[in-house]
């Protein structure tokens, strides 16, 4: 039986999603606890495999098992093995041609930060700092360049090892909400470090370091050595994924392990 399972977690302890030898990582964790549930060693393929430090609220993974276990079990019990800052939302019977990564029609991000001129304290590793005044609307005047399917190679960082650069992002906007500046991009897939690339390029925007017809120059250019810094890893979180409604994985209509008897 092949399973679909959604996780959330706080990615400030590990060193990214992937299974490293000498260093933890989320994948190693759940891996680690739906094995003492299954009573047999399991391994999970998530949706999008996110670096050190990057947060998720709404990550997909799939996993194969002959163990007889029922939804509210496998969630219940993967969380009683899962250290405080790895949870399973929900767990859910999937098709067996169903992947987490390849099945998945669009992937959403969401980088935060924290634009006031004092360092955060309650919120630190949860979001990005920035201490100069942003102008919100220009960096989503900015921002709106981006859409559609365009080369990204000048947000695509050294070591991506996708065999090219085009992607369609199908969402982005910049907002705020008191002193939190909010990024949110949504698309078909992404390029290493590319949300972290774009939010970099879109700070110098936003402080009025370069125009805002700049990241549609930098898209056209397709040269990553002229663009923005890479933005810090703290402010970044994966926010979830859609698949084809023939899964059965709607994010606005998941079972949660609360709502299930079983």
């Amino acid at each position: 039986m092949r399973y679909a399972i959604g996780i959330e977690y706080d990615g400030s302890a590990f060193c990214g999603w992937q299974t490293q030898r000498d260093d933890p990582s989320v994948q190693s964790a759940v891996e680690t606890a739906l094995s003492r549930v299954a009573d047999h060693p399991v391994r999970v393929v998530c949706a999008g495999r996110t670096d050190t430090g990057v947060h998720a609220l709404g990550q997909v993974a799939h996993f194969d098992s002959e163990a007889l276990r029922t939804r509210r079990q496998w969630v219940l019990g993967a969380n009683t093995n899962l250290p405080t800052s790895v949870s399973v939302l929900w767990a859910s019977e999937v098709v067996d041609d169903f992947h987490a990564r390849f099945s998945a029609v669009e992937r959403s991000y969401r980088y935060l930060v924290l634009n006031r001129p004092v360092r955060p304290a309650v919120r630190a590793g949860k979001v990005a700092w920035f201490r100069k005044p942003l102008d919100t609307g220009l960096m989503d005047q900015a921002a709106q360049a981006l859409l559609g399917e365009h080369d990204f190679s000048a947000f695509r960082s050294a070591g991506c090892q996708a065999r090219h650069a085009v992607r369609e992002v199908k969402h982005v906007s910049v907002s705020r909400r008191e002193d939190e500046v909010i990024l949110d991009v949504s698309a078909n897939g992404f390029l290493y470090h590319m949300v972290r690339n774009i939010a970099g390029s879109l700070l110098e925007v936003g402080c009025a370091e370069r125009p805002a017809e700049w990241i549609a120059d930098l898209l056209e250019g397709q040269d990553r050595t002229v663009a923005g810094v890479t933005a810090e890893p703290d402010g970044l979180y994966f926010m979830g994924v859609r698949y084809p409604a023939q899964f059965g994985l709607d994010q606005v209509a998941l079972r949660r392990e609360d709502d299930e008897g079983q």
